[in-house]
């Protein structure tokens, strides 16, 4: 059942795989990487655009080493998970301070770097190096659960070794590469979370699930995802031609990206004229002020939690205590400073309006 497995994805890849992506046959590890890396929490459809966009910008790893923070993080502006971007930095200057520029081409030197983890490292080791480590992301794990009617849940620790020590019995050791984009892309095209292409598949006479019809139940997942409200106002004090912003340091969403200051509140926070007067004067100290604006409600889905907010203009002739610590900005430079899409959204609908 194994053997016949492997063939059966190796002829599928050859006769009918038809997915094409800029690095699919890419060799050079730092671009493989960097596909890789956007694409963790990304889809390809977005992903597209970001990658050719940052190797123009950053074509190799000692651009990217050598670059601005400032300049990286907005060319990753709209990804989200920037700890993915803060990491790409962190080993980036580690390979070219350390390793005079040359990404490491063994599988333990490549899961040891900074936010590389087994599948990534897999993933170069495979593509770049053409070494025998089978590629087990999320589409792999639903393809071998489902054709070995295996119920094991895929995020348990047991499961995760299971289907990790499966899928290196079936690669195809003799050219990894290709098998392992071949089973991935099974995944994406034919094995699809929703509705897959069974009466088309190759593989579906001898797919357990498909056979004893399980193919909706499987893979399982033993934790389900609890998510998170939170409720965002947010304070654009104009002074003259300048916003005053704050950059994100803390361990939580947006890490190193600009806000505007931020009320956060559990619930929906009352955005009414009189309670904004007494929270800015109670606050914040600030006694001479005009509000310009009061935004329509913004929202966004991450994968955990649910945002919404608004936006308060407001508009201030000097720069009170209690907002010291933020950072004043020319109207016409917010272009040049990374936002989260939840902000962005706003920004965009006044530019258009």
């Amino acid at each position: 059942m194994k053997k016949l497995f492997t063939q059966k994805i190796m002829e599928w890849h050859v006769k009918d795989n038809k997915r094409t992506m800029p690095w699919k046959g890419e060799k050079e590890p730092y671009k493989i990487w960097i596909s890789e890396i956007i694409l963790q929490q990304t889809r390809v459809k977005q992903g597209l655009s970001y990658y050719n966009n940052f190797i123009e910008k950053f074509p190799t790893i000692k651009s990217l080493a050598v670059a601005p923070d400032e300049m990286v993080f907005k060319a990753w502006e709209g990804l989200g998970y920037y700890t993915r971007c803060k990491n790409l930095l962190v080993t980036a200057r580690n390979i070219v301070n350390n390793q005079n520029g040359h990404f490491p081409s063994t599988y333990n030197n490549i899961i040891a770097l900074k936010g590389i983890g087994p599948y990534t490292a897999a993933a170069i080791s495979s593509f770049a190096y053409g070494l025998p480590h089978a590629v087990v992301d999320g589409n792999v794990f639903r393809v071998l659960a489902r054709y070995f009617g295996e119920e094991l849940p895929i995020d348990s620790t047991k499961g995760k070794e299971y289907f990790t020590l499966l899928a290196n019995e079936l690669l195809f050791k003799k050219d990894s590469a290709v098998y392992n984009q071949a089973i991935m892309d099974f995944g994406a095209t034919v094995c699809k979370p929703q509705i897959p292409e069974c009466e088309h598949c190759i593989l579906h006479k001898s797919c357990r699930a498909y056979n004893n019809g399980m193919v909706n139940m499987l893979p399982i997942k033993e934790k389900q995802l609890v998510k998170k409200k939170r409720w965002f106002t947010y304070f654009i004090f104009s002074l003259k031609n300048e916003v005053l912003v704050n950059k994100r340091l803390q361990k939580d969403i947006w890490e190193n990206l600009y806000e505007f200051y931020l009320l956060e509140t559990e619930n929906e926070w009352e955005c009414k004229s009189d309670e904004i007067q007494k929270w800015l004067y109670g606050q914040l100290g600030v006694t001479t002020f005009k509000i310009d604006n009061i935004s329509k409600t913004f929202s966004q889905q991450l994968t955990h939690q649910t945002l919404k907010g608004r936006f308060v203009t407001v508009s201030i002739d000097k720069i009170p205590v209690g907002l010291k610590h933020l950072q004043a900005v020319k109207k016409e430079d917010l272009t040049n400073l990374a936002f989260p899409k939840f902000i962005n959204q706003y920004l965009l609908l006044e530019k258009a309006a």
